[in-house]
């Protein structure tokens, strides 16, 4: 049965924000994108005449749909060939959701999504709604079928637990810019001790091919074993040139509001590279060159004009 428009109308309303919901949880667009439209077939079978607050209704349907995803989600990925990695987000998608705030922004960084992989579907689901989101507790209680003081345990827990894994500061926009072109411009010198300086001692790169591109399946640490291999990713060959599909344009943008990498050929986006900078220099790298996971990133990339790569690689 078809709901009123109004009805159809008050989900609209809630859309963007159950989609930005259901990625912080599940670290996938096109997952997240599915849980929001189970959400809408729920919210078209039941009795809407009877729901008080929709907006309150939608979230509790929505989060418990993405807790049981997590749970099949996780048994999937001890399968997953090689590391995962959360499907990227380039700048303007409306499912980052919400980055008034530096927590809020912190959230959809790649480098939380990787570290809330550590935690269990519930601390991940209470860190979400009142880290990004700012839901007090009592309404996280009830969407949760917590108590209120259940509620505050999981988040202070869930919250030391992602602070150990992260010593990220806040970098200006386009200082970060300025150094992901220093970069770009030391991977392709030919030469590593130029990219060891940009880095941190405890560097780390990571890539997720998903077993469909080559990646490694064991991140490389440290400043020179991470200098070392990003010399040879952006040295020229025919190998590579051909795995790509073409000459890839190499741009400077943002994914997941951290300064990135885009490699793009022929308008399909093949690579997003996301830095990890800090005031004491690059800390980490997250390279998402598995296809399944840049459909997304390819389409919005083609509806917008991105000018001219800062050049050419292979």
């Amino acid at each position: 049965m078809a709901l009123p428009v109004s009805d159809v109308e008050r989900f609209e309303a809630s859309r963007s924000r159950l989609e930005a919901i259901a990625y912080r949880l599940l670290g996938s667009a096109s997952e997240a994108e599915d849980a929001v439209q189970e959400t809408y077939l729920r919210w078209q079978a039941a009795d809407v005449a009877r729901v008080e607050v929709p907006e309150a209704w939608l979230t509790k349907v929505l989060t418990n749909l993405c807790l049981n995803q997590l749970s099949s989600a996780r048994a999937r990925r001890e399968t997953y060939v090689g590391q995962w990695l959360p499907e990227p987000l380039l700048a303007g998608d409306p499912m980052l959701g919400p980055a008034d705030t530096a927590e809020q922004r912190e959230s959809v960084s790649f480098a939380v999504l990787t570290l809330l992989e550590r935690l269990t579907p519930g601390e991940r689901a209470v860190y979400v709604l009142r880290e990004a989101f700012g839901y007090p507790h009592r309404e996280i209680a009830a969407i949760l079928d917590l108590t209120e003081a259940a509620s505050q345990q999981v988040f202070h827990r869930a919250k030391r637990h992602v602070a150990e894994g992260r010593t990220r500061t806040e970098v200006d926009g386009a200082a970060a810019r300025r150094v992901v072109e220093e970069f770009l411009a030391a991977a392709t010198s030919g030469r590593t001790e130029p990219l060891v300086r940009l880095l941190t001692a405890d560097a780390v790169s990571i890539g997720d091919g998903g077993g469909k591109v080559p990646a490694r399946a064991k991140a490389f640490e440290g400043a020179r074993a991470v200098a070392t291999f990003m010399r040879g990713l952006f040295k020229p060959g025919k190998a590579k040139r051909a795995l790509a599909g073409g000459t890839v344009a190499v741009h400077v943008d943002t994914a997941n509001g951290d300064p990135a990498v885009v490699a793009v050929v022929d308008g399909r986006v093949i690579g997003v590279m996301c830095l990890e900078v800090t005031p004491e220099g690059i800390a980490g790298f997250r390279n998402q060159v598995n296809p399944d996971k840049l459909e997304r990133a390819t389409r919005r990339w083609a509806a917008a004009d991105h000018g001219e790569p800062l050049f050419h690689a292979f």
